[in-house]
């Protein structure tokens, strides 16, 4: 393994030795070499890092959801939870807000094709504009510009612990002023997982450990249009309708054993199987209006979105202390509804090199969420009508917003924005007739400003309140039984999360980047356990005190050897004192400071030896504390990919390695008042895959841009 890793420590250089004397020399086959200007792969900018991915060849045999895994400051924790620089995030796609979160967000982005990314934008201060919920991750899909038709397709096959295989395809049709654009893919894959946890409850010195190991597939089709035409120069209208679905088996074998002051008391044997389907569509009708000459902008969206569950999930379990076995089934039609309309309009104020910007959203919601339960008796499944329940979730969330943008003695930029949000909320459970209203309405500011030091450097502060509030499957109190024989259950109680975020960012020769930031709030929701006779269940629950975050960061972006090898460095160190935040809670073992570091690099190069041959490498290590849990190791990301482009035929071929030296494994203790509880989770994102794509057409695409200072690099002009 040392002789490898040597290897492969070293391979860069000689790559850049060789790639040094082939430039030097004339060939033949330099004629055939396709060149393509493009961006840097990161751009650093004001209140956002940018990762620019469009032409890179990290895209081949990747789904988005492996790109956000990817890209810099970007991690997540054991349950698939996206975080930028440790705080939990939203997700929009194309400037629109998606309605997922969670393990939702991931099965839906792994229905779209990496291929059809053009950036990400990780905006650590979204301005007012944006739903006030933290940081904002922005994934732009690619637009294409030039007349007639041009699409891809592409075959992939992936080994991981089980095969896997992928297939999409992309076309886009552009003629005159309008522009059809259809993507579809079809997914089987196949996943294993292994986990391990000890739950350990102080008061009786019980000690619980479970090894489970479960397999699941999933057949997912998906498909999406989008159909926009052009009025004239200044009116463009459209419609976007998105649908995926996912066909999916679980089985599951879980080994518990018993402990009470070391002394084993009895175990049991755990086996589950699901069966289900999940449905999600999309549609957004829209409507914009641009004068490039005033550069005045308004956009109107209006859309229904809809996903549905509907499995059935049984547990199994043979007791030690019991010659028969028990066993719960969960049977569930689950309904979900928003309809939203947003507005928004920007332009500039006279000649002074002000904007103003204002707009507003109306969102409602609709969900129903039915779970069935039966138990098992003489091996007849017999519903249990006490259990069962529908739980009910309706909200109206209403917000108006404005920016102020102005840039003083033709230095000092400055933007301040303004965000007021109202919101209305019902849930209800049926079963015990349990019911609870809520509304509350808050004010959500921000502020911008930048100033250049010198021609080489500036320097930016910026300022956001948040207010992070709970998820609807977190205040469901249905309990849902869990793979490894533990419990989940909703809080109907769950209160908001306010924040504050202060930041200063100085940029240097448009290459360098530092930034420090300080983050605190006095209040949030975790995740806890507690017991109800014989069972752990796991819930979300209010947890008061402050919590403090200083945070460094470091990136840089280098392109070497006439822009054909780039490396971005990124580098992060955050320091938390949650000491009042485990005083309040009782939390006696937990940590009162810890550190968190995180850094990742990416390095690409175009062109080897003059032969259409791009490499491109990822390495990420990050550590997994986060709340009240804290991480038993670091994790160590890799992923190798190397893309042969053959430009007469527009074919690629591309393989794929990730983790191959190490697997990542998640493995956090969590601390509550009752006791600790360990979860180690070994993940099945490691393997390789080997991708073939067929692209026809000329790929030329355009960007959207805008002139908000909030889209401004760092660094000063050159």
């Amino acid at each position: 393994m040392k002789k490898t890793l040597t290897i492969l420590a070293f391979l860069p250089v000689l790559m850049i030795s060789a790639q040094v004397k082939n430039d030097s020399t004339k060939t033949k086959d330099i004629a055939e070499v396709t060149v393509i200007a493009k961006k840097p792969t990161i751009e650093n900018k004001a209140d956002r890092t940018v990762f620019n991915v469009a032409n890179s060849s990290i895209l081949a045999g990747n789904t988005t959801w492996d790109i956000l895994r990817m890209t810099p400051q970007v991690s997540m924790d054991s349950n698939d939870n996206l975080l930028a620089e440790g705080e939990s995030v939203t997700v929009y796609i194309n400037d629109r807000k998606t309605v997922f979160t969670g393990k939702e967000l991931k099965d839906y982005l792994k229905t779209i094709a990496a291929d059809n990314l053009m950036k990400i934008e990780v905006i650590t201060t979204p301005s007012a504009r944006y739903e006030a919920t933290g940081p904002v991750i922005n994934i732009v899909l690619k637009k294409m510009e030039n007349e007639g038709i041009k699409g891809s397709v592409s075959l992939t096959n992936t080994q991981n612990t089980k095969n896997s295989q992928y297939a999409n395809f992309n076309l886009n049709y552009h003629k005159k002023n309008f522009t059809e654009t259809l993507t579809g893919g079809y997914s089987d894959n196949t996943y294993v997982m292994k986990n391990y946890n000890e739950n350990f409850i102080e008061q009786n010195n019980a000690l619980t450990k479970i090894q489970t190991e479960s397999t699941e597939t999933g057949k997912s089709p998906s498909f999406s249009t989008t159909s926009e035409l052009e009025l004239n120069d200044k009116n463009n209208v459209g419609f976007i309708f998105e649908y995926s679905q996912s066909k999916r088996t679980s089985f599951s074998d879980a080994y518990g054993e018993n402990f009470i002051a070391n002394n084993l008391q009895d175990y049991y044997v755990k086996t589950q199987n699901l069966t289900g389907l999940n449905r999600n569509l999309g549609s957004n009708l829209f409507y914009k209006y641009y004068d490039k000459e005033k550069n005045k902008i308004l956009d109107l969206n209006a859309g229904i979105n809809y996903s549905s569950v509907t499995d059935t999930n049984e547990h199994l379990i043979n007791s030690s202390t019991s010659s028969i076995p028990t066993g719960i089934r969960i049977l569930a039609d689950n309904q979900n509804r928003d309809y939203y309309f947003k507005a928004d309009y920007s332009q500039p104020l006279g000649k002074s090199g002000s904007t103003i910007e204002f707009g507003g959203k109306t969102s409602y919601k609709n969900y129903v969420i039915p779970y069935d339960y039966y138990g098992l008796t003489a091996n007849n499944w017999l519903e249990d009508l006490s259990r069962s329940n529908d739980f009910h979730y309706l909200e109206n969330l209403n917000s108006v917003y404005a920016n102020f943008s102005k840039t003083f003695f033709k230095k000092l930029e400055t933007r301040i924005g303004l965000r007021y949000e109202y919101i209305w909320f019902k849930v209800r459970q049926d079963i015990g007739n349990i019911e609870k209203t809520d509304a509350y309405g808050t004010l959500l500011p921000d502020l911008l400003v930048k100033y250049p030091l010198s021609e080489k450097s500036d320097l930016t502060a910026t300022y956001k309140h948040n207010i992070w509030r709970p998820w609807y499957s977190e205040m469901n109190p249905f309990e849902l039984p869990m793979d490894n024989g533990t419990y989940m259950r909703g809080n109907m109680n769950l209160k908001p999360n306010p924040n504050d975020r202060f930041s200063l960012k100085l940029g240097l020769y448009k290459k360098y980047f530092i930034t420090a930031s300080y983050w605190y709030s006095n209040q949030d929701y975790w995740t806890t356990y507690f017991k109800d006779g014989d069972k752990t269940i796991q819930m979300e629950e209010n947890f008061p005190g402050k919590v403090a975050k200083y945070g460094l960061n470091f990136n840089t972006n280098q392109q070497f050897l006439k822009n054909k090898l780039n490396v971005n460095l990124s580098l992060n160190l955050n320091y938390t004192d949650n000491s009042d935040f485990n005083a309040q809670n009782n939390l006696k073992d937990a940590k009162d400071y810890f550190t968190n570091f995180g850094g990742s690099s990416n390095i690409s190069y175009n062109n080897l030896f003059n032969k259409n041959i791009n490499i491109n490498g990822w390495f990420g290590l990050f550590s997994q504390n986060y709340g009240n849990s804290y991480g038993n190791q670091m994790n160590f990301f890799h992923n190798i990919s190397v893309t042969k482009i053959f430009p007469k035929t527009q074919m690629e071929a591309s393989l794929q390695m990730f983790n191959i030296f190490q697997r990542p494994v998640f493995d956090v203790t969590t601390y509550t008042p009752i006791g600790t509880f360990r979860n180690s989770t070994k993940a099945d994102w490691y393997g390789f895959s080997l991708t073939f794509i067929k692209r026809f057409g000329n790929q030329k695409v355009k960007e959207n841009t805008k002139t908000n200072v909030e889209k401004d690099g760092g660094g000063s002009k050159e």
